[in-house]
């Protein structure tokens, strides 16, 4: 479910606004699924906060309200109300009154914390304990920064909506200036495309290669606000990799980037297929379209499927197809592809940290 019409869902449910029919498949959902009960919890004691937040502004106001009419009235002079005396005759005056607000104070600071336990304990459930810390920070840091922006009345830059994707596969700059190799079965039949990178940011793009023979296509970022890499830190070959080399590969089989690593099991692809290579690696679906990259930092192929029936033998195309995909649209577009590994040298890690902005997840619909 998109995290917008989630969030929209828990706010329903919090007010009672939901048919017995939509409680029910909600309530079903978060029992299933632990992420999608981990955001209720976590939007509610938000809500909870703001609520909270406004009762205390409110409360502010009623007493300031009731200061000046008692200035206005005659029976109190301004002069009178001032430090500790001004807090002890309100108190003497509205005890009742303040007594029911403290009232109700401690009724949201015990609820609060009965969320706070539920959620440690749902956390300790599910073995992610060490998260329950990071999650009441981020939600405390939404508060406060709602609290700026009432006291302080400012106007938020508008956020650019997220896109809604119907898939997920990875894709990785062959230019800098934002062209992407990717699957060509990644992008089969998608109306709209995006890529995203490490930190969260997507930029709109468009398909400006497709062959399905090959089953490579090459996407170019139209979004204005895609920043340009002046040197991508691996290189693209021509020539053939070889027998039992060792390779590793960047991927997204789930929202963050995934390492693997592997050998080059065989010089042809499924059925003597000439055009990719056998690796043995281990895969899962959203790493169709990463990089596979040699020690010296060489990207010799793009992963592109495996075989159903056989564990870790799966398939990727080889990167000589991408100097043949630029001879077929180089009239219609500029691309240079990199040919000096920067890379080359470094140990693993360093190496992840270089490649690793230049790898996208693709997502369309």
């Amino acid at each position: 479910m998109d995290d917008i019409l989630l969030l929209d869902a828990i706010e329903r449910y919090k007010k009672g606004e939901m048919t017995a029919q939509e409680r029910t498949f909600f309530e079903e959902m978060r029992k299933n699924n632990p992420d999608i009960d981990q955001m209720a919890v976590e939007h509610t004691f938000f809500l909870n906060e703001l609520e909270r937040l406004g009762d205390r502004k409110s409360y502010k106001h009623t007493l300031d309200e009731v200061e000046n009419t008692l200035v206005n009235e005659g029976i109190i002079a301004k002069k009178q109300l001032k430090g500790k005396a001004k807090v002890v005759y309100l108190w003497n005056r509205y005890r009742r009154t303040i007594t029911v607000a403290a009232c109700i104070a401690v009724i949201v600071s015990i609820s609060t914390a009965t969320i706070v336990s539920m959620y440690s304990e749902n956390k300790q459930a599910s073995e992610l304990t060490p998260l329950v810390d990071n999650k009441i920070k981020i939600i405390e840091a939404k508060v406060d920064d709602i609290k700026d922006q009432l006291e302080n009345a400012t106007v938020s830059t508008p956020i650019k909506p997220k896109f809604a994707a119907n898939f997920r596969a990875t894709g990785f700059l062959i230019d800098g200036n934002g062209f992407i190799a990717t699957n060509a079965h990644v992008i089969n039949n998608a109306k709209n495309l995006v890529v995203e990178n490490k930190k969260g940011d997507q930029f709109i793009a468009i398909p400006v290669y497709v062959n399905k023979a090959t089953d490579l296509a090459i996407l170019k970022v139209t979004d204005t606000s895609f920043k340009k890499i002046n040197a991508l830190p691996y290189s693209i070959p021509r020539a053939s990799a070889e027998l039992g080399e060792q390779i590793f590969t960047l991927g997204y089989p789930k929202e963050e980037v995934v390492y693997g690593e592997g050998y080059l099991s065989a010089k042809s692809g499924y059925s003597g297929d000439t055009t990719s290579y056998q690796i043995s690696i281990s895969v899962n679906p959203g790493n169709s379209g990463g990089p596979v990259i040699n020690k010296n930092g060489e990207v010799i192929g793009i992963i592109s499927s495996k075989e159903t029936n056989a564990d870790g033998v799966v398939f990727a195309i080889k990167s000589k197809n991408i100097y043949k995909a630029l001879e077929e649209i180089k009239t219609s577009e500029s691309i240079k592809l990199p040919s000096v590994a920067t890379i080359k040298g470094l140990d693993r890690v360093h190496q992840i940290k270089k490649i690793e902005d230049c790898v996208f997840m693709v997502k369309g619909n």
